[in-house]
C-alpha cells in the first residue's frame, strides 16, 4: 500500500514539472515557441535588409557624387562642346569667322562663379565697348599696372595663347563650360599654357601694354559663339559681380529677322558697317531710329561724311509688332478699317480743334475725309507724318498697331486718320 502511494506521488510530481515546462515555453503574450522563433527570424531578416538598404543608399550617393565629379571634369576638358560643335580653333579669336552658324534664339549662361580678372580694390574702366575712332572696340579696358596679376573670370580651358603685334599683343582666349569665351589682351607674361584647365580666380597672366596699346591696361572681352558681347551687359564692374547668377541672352530681331546680336536688355547696342551709297538717313530708317540719335551715339554730326566700312553704333530695339509691307499691302483698306475701328463713339471722333497741337495742321487729301492712308516714301518718318496730317505719333501708332520703333518700308501704307 505504501508502495502504491509512493508511486502515485512520483507520477503527480512528474506531471507537475511537465506542466510547468510547457507553461514556460509560452511567451508573455501567449504565443507558442515556434511562432516566437518565426518572429525572431523575421526581425533578424528585417534588420539585415535595413542595413543592406542603408549601405545601398550610401553607395548610390557616393556613385552620384562620383558621376557629378566626372561630368564636371568632362565639362572642363571639353567646355561647351555641344554648343561649339567640337570646334577647337587655336588660331582665330572668332572660331566661326568664315562659317555660317545657326544662333539659338536664347541661351542661359551661369555666371555665379565669376571672379574679377584683376585684383584692384577700385575698378577703373579706361574705355568702354563700342565704336572708337572708326573701328570697333569689342571689349572694355580695365586699368592696371604692368606686372599686375590677371585671373580667369570663370572655370575653363585655354584655347589660344598667342601674340598679335598690331592688336591684342600677348593675349589668351579661354572657353568656359557656361558657353562664354573670355579674351585677355595686352599681357606682359603668360602664366597658363595652351589647353590648360584653369579655375575661376586662378592666375593666368601678368598685365602689360603690348600690342596696340597706349598704356598699361587689360583688354577684356566676352564672346558667345564668336560674337562679341558688351561685358558690361553681364558684369557690374563697379561692384565686381554679375548682375544675375543665370544670365539669359536673347537674339535681337531687326525687322523680324535674326541679327546675331545678343543682349540681355531690350535696347542692345549694335553696330552697322557703312556700305557704298548709304547715308545717316538710310541707316536710321533701316533700324527704326533717328539721325539725331545716331549722331549722339557716334559723336558725329548730320553733315559728317561717312566712309565705306565705318562702324555706326545704334540701339537694336526688339520690334514687338512688325508692320511688313507685304502684310499691309495684302490687306484691303476696308479690312484694315474694320480691324482698327474704335470701340466707342468718342474714339471715332477726329482730334478736337480745341486740343493744342504744336505742329501746323494741314488739310488732309481729298477723296476720303474719314480715313486717310499714306504710302511711305524715302525719307518719311512718323514725325513727318504727324506734321503732315496733324495727328500725334501716338495716334498713328494706335491706328496701325505699331510702335515708335517699328521700321517702315518704302511702299508701306500707313493709316493717318
Amino acid at each position: 500500500m505504501r508502495i502504491l502511494s509512493t508511486f502515485f506521488t512520483c507520477c503527480g510530481f512528474i506531471i507537475g514539472v511537465h506542466a510547468n515546462v510547457a507553461g514556460q515555453d509560452k511567451s508573455q503574450d501567449g504565443a507558442p515557441a515556434n511562432e516566437r522563433l518565426d518572429r525572431q527570424i523575421s526581425e533578424l531578416m528585417a534588420n539585415r535588409v535595413s542595413a543592406t538598404k542603408i549601405a545601398s543608399d550610401e553607395l548610390a550617393v557616393a556613385r552620384l557624387d562620383e558621376f557629378n565629379g566626372l561630368m564636371a571634369a568632362e565639362n572642363l576638358m571639353f567646355p561647351a562642346d555641344e554648343l561649339y560643335n567640337s570646334n577647337w580653333d587655336t588660331v582665330h579669336v572668332n572660331p566661326f569667322l568664315n562659317a555660317r552658324i545657326d544662333f539659338p534664339d536664347s541661351y542661359s549662361i551661369n555666371c555665379a562663379s565669376f571672379t574679377m580678372p584683376i585684383d584692384n580694390e577700385t575698378v577703373k574702366v579706361n574705355s568702354k565697348y563700342g565704336p572708337r575712332r572708326r573701328r570697333m572696340h569689342r571689349g572694355i579696358d580695365l586699368d592696371l599696372q604692368v606686372g599686375d596679376t590677371v585671373r580667369a573670370a570663370f572655370d575653363g580651358k585655354v584655347r589660344i595663347k598667342s601674340f598679335e603685334r598690331r592688336g591684342y599683343g600677348y593675349y589668351l582666349v579661354l572657353r568656359h563650360p557656361n558657353g562664354l569665351e573670355t579674351v585677355y589682351g595686352h599681357l606682359s607674361k603668360f602664366l597658363a599654357r595652351e589647353n590648360q584647365i584653369v579655375r575661376a580666380g586662378e592666375a593666368i597672366a601678368l598685365g602689360g601694354s603690348t600690342g596696340r596699346s597706349s598704356g598699361a591696361h587689360l583688354h577684356f572681352e566676352t564672346r558667345f559663339l564668336g560674337k562679341d558681347i558688351d561685358p558690361a551687359e553681364i558684369i557690374d564692374f563697379e561692384n565686381k559681380t554679375p548682375y544675375k547668377d543665370d544670365y539669359v541672352f536673347h537674339n535681337i530681331k531687326i525687322n523680324g529677322r535674326k541679327s546675331n546680336i545678343y543682349s540681355t536688355s531690350a535696347d542692345a547696342l549694335a553696330v552697322h558697317r557703312v556700305r557704298q551709297g548709304e547715308t545717316l538717313s538710310h541707316i536710321a530708317r533701316r533700324y527704326g531710329t533717328s539721325v539725331a540719335e545716331l549722331c549722339r551715339l557716334n559723336g558725329i554730326t548730320q553733315t559728317s561724311k561717312l566712309s565705306i566700312g565705318q562702324a555706326i553704333q545704334f540701339r537694336a530695339r526688339q520690334v514687338t509688332v512688325e508692320a511688313s509691307r507685304d502684310a499691309i499691302q495684302n490687306t484691303q483698306p476696308a479690312k484694315q478699317e474694320s480691324v482698327q475701328k474704335p470701340q466707342t463713339p468718342a474714339a471715332k471722333a477726329t482730334p478736337s480743334t480745341d486740343k493744342k497741337i504744336e505742329v501746323p495742321i494741314q488739310t488732309p487729301p481729298e477723296g476720303d475725309e474719314e480715313t486717310v492712308y499714306h504710302t511711305i516714301k524715302s525719307g518719311d518718318t512718323l514725325y513727318l507724318l504727324s506734321r503732315r496730317y496733324g495727328v500725334s505719333i501716338e495716334k498713328i501708332c494706335e491706328l496701325n498697331g505699331i510702335t515708335r520703333n517699328t521700321i517702315m518700308k518704302i511702299g508701306q501704307k500707313i493709316r493717318c486718320s
